[in-house]
C-alpha cells in the first residue's frame, strides 16, 4: 500500500525536513501532505520538500493546505508537530516568569513555560484530534507537541483518539549512556520509564550484565570534583553547560540523582532541573544561571530563527540543492518512519513511547499519561508491562500527575483559577500571589491564542 502520511505544523521546517529525509532514504512510494495555518512557513516547507524529492527522483508525492480537512480523507498516518504561537509565544513563556525570579532553561514542559504553554496548545489539538476521527479514523495518530502528557491526556479524555506520543529524548539518552560506558549502542539495554522529560533509567545492562554500579561508579567520581573543586571552576567558567546537554559529559544534577536514586534520569539537566524547581531558586545552578549562561534559552531561540532562515534561503533559491545536503542530514530522530514501518510489517520492535498506564507503571494511576517501553507490530503501538517503580522514584513524578490533570481542566474549561492552580502544583511560586500574578500576565500576553479564557477576563 501506498502510505499517505498528513504532517500537521509542517512550517517547523527543520522537522518536516528530517522527516522527509527518513522517507527518502526507504525510497517507497509517499503521499506527503503537509499542514501549516502559516501561509508563508508552509510555502517554505512545500519548496524544500520539492527539492528534496527531485534530488532523489523519489517516488513521494507534495501536496500542501492550509486546511488539515482537505487533505486527511485517507490518511494512514497522521503526525502533529504543531507549536501554537511560535518562537514569540514561547520567549514569552520564558521571558514572563523571569520578572517573578523564575528561570526556565527549556520552559516547554514544565514549570509556567510548560503550564502557559499547555494551554495554547491543547484546544487546537483536541479539534486535530475529531477531525481525524472524522476523515480518517484508521489513520495511525502521533504526537511531538509539548508539554506531552497534558497534550496527550488532554486529546485522549476529551475525544478518546488513540493518540500516540514520541521524543527523542530517551533514545538518545540510551545512546549517551552507551558513550559513557565505552560501549557500541547495540549493546547496550535498558527499561526506562517516568513522564516525558523525566524519565527513569531503572536498568543498564551491557551484554546482560547490570551496569547500574559502573553508573554509580562514574557518578560518584564525578560528584566528587564538583563546585569548589577543578570539575567545578571549569564547569563555572567554559560554559560546560550547553544548550543541548546529550552529549554533555557535565551533568552535576544528572549524577547527584544518579547517585541517590540509583537510577539515571532523562533528558539530562537541561530538561530535568525543570521538574525539581525549588533547588534552583532564581535559576542558581553550579554557579550558573539556568536559561541564562546555562543551557541559554535565548541561544535556543537564535538557532531556531536561524535554521528557519536558512531553509527558507534553500527553499527559495533557484539553485538545486548543495551536494553535501543530504550527507548533513540525519533525520529527525524520532522513530516515526521505523514505527510506522514496524507495524506495517508486524516487525515486533519495541520504541519509548508516551500512552495511557496500563501497567507500564501499576504504582501509577490507570490512563495517566506515562513514558516507557512498548512494542510497535502488526496491532500497532502497545505498552510493554513493567514492575513498579522504587516509592522515592515514585515520589518525584506523582505530583507531576496531579498537575498534568489540573492543566488540562485549565486548557479544555478556560479556567483562571485552574490555571493558577497548575502553578501551585508546579512549584516555581513563592506565594498564591505570585501565581495568581503570573498566571494573569501570561493570560494577557497569549490572550490571541486563548480564546477559551475570554470569559474569565469580563
Amino acid at each position: 500500500m501506498t502510505e499517505h502520511l498528513v504532517l500537521i505544523g509542517a512550517g517547523s521546517a527543520m522537522f518536516t525536513r528530517g522527516l522527509l529525509a527518513d522517507i527518502l532514504r526507504r525510497d517507497q512510494p509517499v503521499a506527503l501532505s503537509l499542514v501549516d495555518t502559516d501561509p508563508a512557513a508552509l510555502e517554505v516547507s512545500e519548496r524544500l520538500a520539492r527539492k528534496m524529492v527531485e534530488a532523489r527522483k523519489a517516488p513521494v508525492t507534495v501536496r500542501a493546505s492550509v486546511d488539515r480537512r482537505d487533505v486527511l480523507a485517507g490518511a494512514t498516518a497522521v503526525i502533529c508537530t504543531i507549536g501554537v504561537g511560535g518562537r514569540r509565544a514561547w520567549e514569552q513563556d520564558v521571558f514572563i516568569p523571569r520578572k517573578y525570579g523564575i528561570f526556565q532553561p527549556v520552559g516547554d514542559s514544565v514549570m509556567p513555560g510548560g503550564t502557559s504553554r499547555a494551554l495554547r496548545m491543547i484546544p487546537p489539538m483536541v479539534e486535530i484530534a475529531r477531525d481525524v476521527l472524522e476523515l480518517a479514523p484508521d489513520a495511525l495518530f502521533f504526537n511531538y507537541g509539548n508539554p506531552m502528557g497534558p497534550v496527550c491526556r488532554a486529546v485522549r479524555k476529551a475525544t478518546g483518539a488513540n493518540m500516540v506520543g514520541l521524543c527523542h529524548g530517551v533514545n538518545d539518552v540510551g545512546k549517551f549512556l552507551a558513550r559513557t560506558l565505552g560501549v557500541e549502542a547495540s549493546r547496550c539495554k535498558y527499561t526506562a520509564l517516568g513522564m516525558n522529560h523525566l524519565t527513569w533509567f531503572t536498568e543498564v545492562r551491557v551484554d546482560s550484565r547490570d551496569m547500574m554500579p559502573r553508573l554509580q561508579e562514574i557518578a560518584a567520581e564525578k560528584l566528587t570534583r564538583l563546585p569548589g573543586t577543578a570539575l567545578g571552576t571549569r564547569f563555572a567558567e567554559d560554559g560546560s553547560a550547553r544548550r543541548d546537554s546529550v552529549d554533555e559529559t557535565i551533568l552535576p544534577f544528572t549524577w547527584q540523582l544518579t547517585r541517590l536514586f540509583n537510577a539515571f534520569p532523562a533528558v539530562l539537566d537541561r530538561h530535568v532541573t525543570e521538574f525539581f524547581p525549588a533547588f534552583f531558586r532564581e535559576g542558581k545552578y553550579y554557579g550558573k544561571t539556568l536559561g541564562i549562561d546555562a543551557f541559554s534559552f535565548e541561544g535556543t531561540i537564535e538557532e531556531g530563527d536561524r535554521i528557519f532562515a536558512e531553509m527558507q534561503a534553500l527553499a527559495a533559491s533557484p539553485d538545486p540543492l548543495p551536494e553535501d545536503f543530504f550527507t548533513q542530514l540525519s533525520g529527525e530522530h524520532e522513530q516515526v518512519i521505523d514505527i510506522i514501518d514496524s507495524i506495517r510489517t508486524d516487525a515486533v520492535r519495541v520504541y519509548s513511547a508516551n500512552l495511557p498506564n496500563q501497567g507500564q507503571i501499576p504504582n501509577f494511576p490507570p490512563d495517566a499519561i506515562v513514558e516507557g517501553p512498548c512494542i510497535a507490530d502488526a496491532g500497532g503501538v502497545r505498552p510493554i508491562a513493567q514492575a513498579p517503580l522504587p516509592s522515592g522514584i515514585a515520589g518525584t513524578l506523582a505530583g507531576r500527575l496531579a498537575w498534568v490533570e489540573t492543566t488540562v481542566d485549565a486548557a479544555l474549561e478556560g479556567s483562571r483559577d485552574k490555571f493558577i492552580q497548575a502553578l501551585v502544583n508546579d512549584g516555581s511560586c513563592d506565594s498564591l500571589e505570585t501565581a495568581a500574578a503570573l498566571a494573569d500576565d501570561l493570560l494577557k500576553a497569549q490572550a490571541v491564542y486563548l480564546p477559551q479564557f475570554a470569559k474569565d477576563s469580563m
